[in-house]
C-alpha cells in the first residue's frame, strides 16, 4: 500500500552492511557526499538520504535494489541533480542510486537513426559523440541533464516545437522494476501495437515505477543550413503574438524561445552580450538553405506586423553558440541578480491561442506583487516559466510566490492547459495533478503504483498527495 505520510524509513545497519559488502568504497555515508545526493534545483529543504550507491552498471542497480526490497528502504536514482520539482529528495529517507557513472554510449547506428546509451549519458555527451556521424539529439532543456533523467521526467526544452519532446524520441528502455527484475521495453522499430506500451509508461514516471539503466533513442540528421536570429518587441504580448502567428501559419521553427525584460538584463549581466534589454524572442531555423530563408523571411515579416525590430542574425557555429549558451545560463543569471535566493518556478503549458494572454497576466501579477521574477517560454509550443526569486530567510515571500504560483497554474488549468509542460509533478505539484486529471485518473495512476510497487519504495512520496 502506498504511505499515507512521509514517514521516514531509514536504512538499517543490515542493509548498509549488506551494501557495503556488495560495493565496497562505492557506498558512501558520509554526511557531504549524502547532501550532495539530497538536494536539487527545487526550493525545498529535505533531510538527505541515509547512504549513496554509485552504480557502475545495471546488475549493480538490480543488486542494491533488491537488497534495498528486503528491508523495504527507499531507493531514490539520481542522475546530476538537475531537476526543478524535488524529484530526488529523499522524503523518507533511503538509499541515493548514483547513475552517473553509467555514462556510455554503447552504440549508435547512423543507419537505422539510433543510438543506445546508459542513463548517465547527458545530452551533450551524446550530441558530441554522433556529430561526426552526421547526426544529432534534438531533446535540449538547457540544463546539461542526463539522459535517464530527461527519460524520467519527459523532459523537453527549446527544440520540442518541432522535434517533439522525449516521450517521441524514446524508443526502447531497460529497467529495473522494485523486485530487482531487470525488464526490456520497446524495440528499435519505430512503431509497435504490440500490447501495453510500457516503454511511455516509464518516460515520465519520476523514478516512481522503475530504475532506467539503459535508452534507445531516436536520432536526427544535422540539418544542412541553421540561422539563429533575436528580434525586439516593445512588449512582451507583442512577442507572444508573433510566435502564435508563426505556429498557426505553419512554418517549420526549431526553436523559439522567449525572454523578457529582466531574463535578457540578467543574461546580459552574465554573459556580457550587450543585447538591448526589451522583451526578445530568440529563434532558430533548420533545414536546406531555401528552406531556411523561407522561414526567415516570413517570421521578419510576421515579427514586423507586432512591432519587432533589430533583428539580429547568427549563422556561424560561434555565433549560434554565443546565444543559446547565454540563454540555458537564464535561470541561473537570475539567481545571481539577488544573491542568495531560491526560485519557485512555473512550467505550465496551454493551447497556443491563449498563450498571450496567460503571459501577460502572469507578468502583471509579478510586477504588481513587487516580488524579484523573470520570464522564459519555449513558447512555440505553448510552454512558459515565470521564476519568483525569493530569499528563504523570509517566509511571506515564499507563501506570496507560491500565491502567484497557483493563479498561474489554475488559469492554466481553466484554458485546457496542464500544470507542468515539462518538469513534472515531484513534490511540488501534486494537489494540482489532481485538479488537472481527476480523482479517477489518479486513482487509476496510484493502482498501476501499487501493483508495480507493492512496498513503495520505488521514489516515494513523489507524484502522488501522500
Amino acid at each position: 500500500m502506498l504511505s499515507t505520510a512521509n514517514a521516514p524509513r531509514t536504512a538499517p545497519a543490515a542493509l548498509i552492511d549488506a551494501l557495503r559488502q556488495r560495493f565496497g568504497d562505492r557506498l558512501s555515508t558520509a554526511l557531504a557526499v549524502r547532501e550532495q545526493h539530497g538536494r536539487d534545483e527545487s526550493p525545498f529543504d529535505v533531510a538527505p538520504p541515509d547512504a549513496v550507491v554509485f552504480c557502475e552498471s545495471t546488475q549493480d542497480v538490480a543488486d542494491a535494489v533488491t537488497l534495498a526490497a528486503a528491508h523495504r528502504v527507499p531507493v531514490i536514482p539520481f542522475g546530476v541533480g538537475s531537476s526543478l520539482e524535488g524529484h530526488l529528495l529523499a522524503v523518507q529517507g533511503g538509499v541515493s542510486l548514483d547513475l552517473s557513472r553509467m555514462n556510455r554510449v554503447l552504440r549508435a547506428e547512423p543507419e537505422n537513426l539510433t543510438a543506445t546509451l546508459q542513463p548517465g549519458v547527458t545530452r551533450s555527451q551524446l550530441n558530441r559523440e554522433v556529430k561526426d556521424l552526421g547526426l544529432f539529439f534534438p531533446i535540449d532543456p538547457g540544463a546539461d541533464a542526463s539522459l535517464g533523467g530527461m527519460c524520467a521526467t519527459r523532459a523537453s526544452g527549446t527544440n520540442a516545437v518541432r522535434y517533439g519532446t522525449m516521450r517521441e524520441n524514446v524508443l526502447a528502455l531497460e529497467v529495473v522494476t522494485a523486485s530487482g527484475q531487470v525488464i526490456r521495453t520497446g524495440t528499435q522499430a519505430r512503431k509497435s501495437s504490440a500490447g501495453y506500451d510500457l516503454t511511455r509508461l516509464m518516460v515520465g514516471s519520476e523514478g516512481t515505477l522503475g530504475v532506467i539503466t539503459e535508452i534507445t533513442l531516436k536520432l536526427h540528421p544535422l540539418p544542412e543550413s541553421l540561422a539563429a536570429a533575436v528580434c525586439f518587441f516593445p512588449d512582451i504580448a507583442s512577442a507572444v503574438a508573433t510566435t502564435i502567428q508563426i505556429i498557426q501559419m505553419g512554418v517549420p521553427i526549431a526553436r523559439c524561445e522567449l525572454l523578457d525584460v529582466n531574463a535578457v538584463r540578467a543574461v546580459n549581466n552574465h554573459d556580457k552580450l550587450g543585447l538591448r534589454e526589451a522583451p526578445m524572442l530568440l529563434m532558430e531555423f533548420h533545414g536546406s538553405e531555401a528552406g531556411v530563408a523561407e522561414q526567415t523571411a516570413t517570421v521578419q515579416e510576421i515579427a514586423k506586423d507586432h512591432g519587432g525590430e533589430d533583428f539580429q542574425w547568427a549563422t556561424t557555429p560561434e555565433e549560434r553558440t554565443r546565444l543559446w549558451t547565454a540563454r540555458h545560463h537564464a535561470y541561473l543569471s537570475a539567481l545571481q541578480m539577488r544573491p542568495g535566493c531560491r526560485a519557485v518556478t512555473t512550467d505550465t503549458c496551454v493551447p497556443i491561442a491563449r498563450l498571450a494572454e496567460m503571459v501577460v497576466a502572469a507578468e502583471d501579477e509579478a510586477r504588481a506583487s513587487g516580488l524579484p521574477y523573470f520570464i522564459v517560454g519555449h513558447v512555440g509550443d505553448g510552454n512558459f516559466h515565470i521564476a519568483y526569486l525569493l530569499d528563504p530567510s523570509l517566509p511571506g515571500e515564499r507563501d506570496l510566490a507560491e500565491s502567484l504560483n497557483e493563479r498561474v497554474v489554475r488559469r492554466a488549468l481553466d484554458v485546457g492547459g496542464t500544470c507542468t509542460g515539462e518538469h513534472g509533478i515531484g513534490l511540488h505539484k501534486q494537489g494540482f495533478l489532481i485538479e488537472e486529471t481527476g480523482e479517477g485518473a489518479v486513482a487509476m495512476m496510484r493502482a498501476v503504483k501499487r501493483a508495480l510497487d507493492p512496498d513503495n519504495i520505488l521514489n516515494p512520496g513523489k507524484i502522488f498527495a501522500l
